[in-house]
């Protein structure tokens, strides 16, 4: 089922290019406008080293859009994560000397299906991991490592799901972002949607990603129609709603559940990026994104007198601390990721290049970066993931491989 590489050509590590055209997911909306415009940086030294230990590629040949590393299993556990890609989910574990260990498959019985995201979460009774999944056909499946099946499936959002996210200190609770428009809070242990983000004043087109706040008490979102946006979960009715999800049982109550509908986000701007912004994450009270415009934007809503004010309007004014750029990373739903510390940030780019930034610095400004390149990766990577301790970096790509870096300390 899979391929993987001999030890001999680890060691051979070089850039190159791709010639490979790209999928649907890879068409840049706009034209290269900004070519030229800054002035070159130098390739700064990063203390951050990373070797190509392993690579696989999974039978199916179809670009790998989702890789997840499951941070909530134990220290002394082997490194577990799962990739989705076509109709296909497969779980793995990292083990000593690169060694990567397919633990299962599963197969979407529909052959329409192509996952795009996962998430990892625990069943509270067992304290198993489950993991969900999500793609082009909008259905949410939960699915049980233990057994090997889909436990559970969700319907409600009209198009394809982009991006699922649970949240923290409630890993009941799942995230899901949608080509509908909306995002959408689900229970997965009650099976009903507690929250639907959007609407007035919501995304007017693609939600194309999310992330919860480190307490949970807020979403920033992003997506085609170029905007940002946060929403607060600490909203009297959405906390309600949240709380109230735990304890409705399908077959005890006559009625469906009351779904909260939140219209309104705290915050919106369309001032940061030009193109379909398809990243998010927030780093502390700071905010990282994304568009395909070779730039990840470190902002912040609000004010600062240490960095560039974007507008004057106080409610939706923006303030950017620092821009972290690369190359050749012009298509879209290319993902960055962080570690678990938010010491570290990685992201690939269309040639099969990985860029790591080392972000232990007192000021963004001073953030270095290490490129990794192999001469056998040269196809787009989709998403990157790091281990619990940082000291495993994982890549897929459009081609169906998996790629595993170790640290060098």
């Amino acid at each position: 089922m899979h391929t993987e590489m001999s030890g001999d050509e680890m060691d051979e590590v070089s850039s190159t290019t791709s010639t490979k055209e790209e999928e649907s997911r890879s068409e840049t909306p706009t034209f290269r406008s900004r070519n030229g415009i800054r002035s070159k940086r130098h390739l700064k030294k990063c203390k951050l080293q990373f070797k190509c230990t392993n690579y696989l590629k999974e039978d199916h040949g179809q670009p790998l859009f989702g890789i997840q590393i499951n941070l909530l299993m134990k220290e002394t556990d082997p490194v577990l994560f799962a990739t989705v890609g076509h109709n296909r989910v497969t779980i793995y574990e990292c083990h000593d000397g690169g060694r990567i260990k397919l633990l299962q498959s599963y197969a979407d019985p529909s052959t329409d299906e192509n996952f795009y995201c996962c998430a990892w979460s625990f069943d509270e009774a067992t304290g198993q991991p489950i993991l969900a999944v999500a793609g082009v056909r909008g259905i949410i499946r939960i699915i049980s490592p233990t057994v090997g099946l889909c436990i559970k499936q969700f319907v409600g959002h009209g198009n394809a799901v982009n991006e699922l996210k649970f949240k923290p200190k409630d890993y009941n609770i799942l995230l899901s972002v949608s080509k509908d428009h909306d995002l959408r809070l689900w229970n997965v242990k009650t099976g009903v949607c507690a929250v639907i983000l959007g609407g007035v004043d919501g995304h007017r087109d693609e939600v194309l990603s999310a992330d919860f706040y480190l307490s949970g008490s807020k979403i920033v979102s992003c997506g085609m129609d170029h905007s940002l946006k946060i929403w607060n979960l600490e909203k009297a009715d959405i906390k309600k709603a949240l709380q109230e999800s735990h304890y409705y049982t399908t077959s005890k109550q006559d009625e469906p559940f009351p779904t909260e509908y939140c219209h309104f986000p705290e915050f919106s701007t369309r001032d940061i990026h030009r193109n379909y912004v398809d990243c998010v994450r927030w780093l502390g009270n700071l905010v990282l994104s994304k568009s395909c415009e070779n730039c990840i934007v470190c902002w912040r809503p609000g004010s600062s007198q240490d960095a560039v004010k974007i507008r004057t309007d106080e409610k939706e004014s923006v303030w950017i601390l620092h821009r972290f750029e690369y190359k050749e990373c012009e298509i879209w739903y290319m993902r960055f990721s962080l570690d678990y510390n938010l010491q570290m940030m990685a992201l690939g780019n269309q040639v099969g290049h990985i860029f790591v930034w080392d972000l232990e610095v007192d000021d963004p400004t001073q953030t270095k970066f290490t490129k990794l390149s192999h001469h056998k990766c040269n196809t787009a990577i989709r998403q990157t993931a790091f281990s619990k301790d940082g000291n495993i970096l994982l890549a897929v790509s459009d081609d169906g491989s998996i790629w595993r870096w170790d640290r060098i300390k």
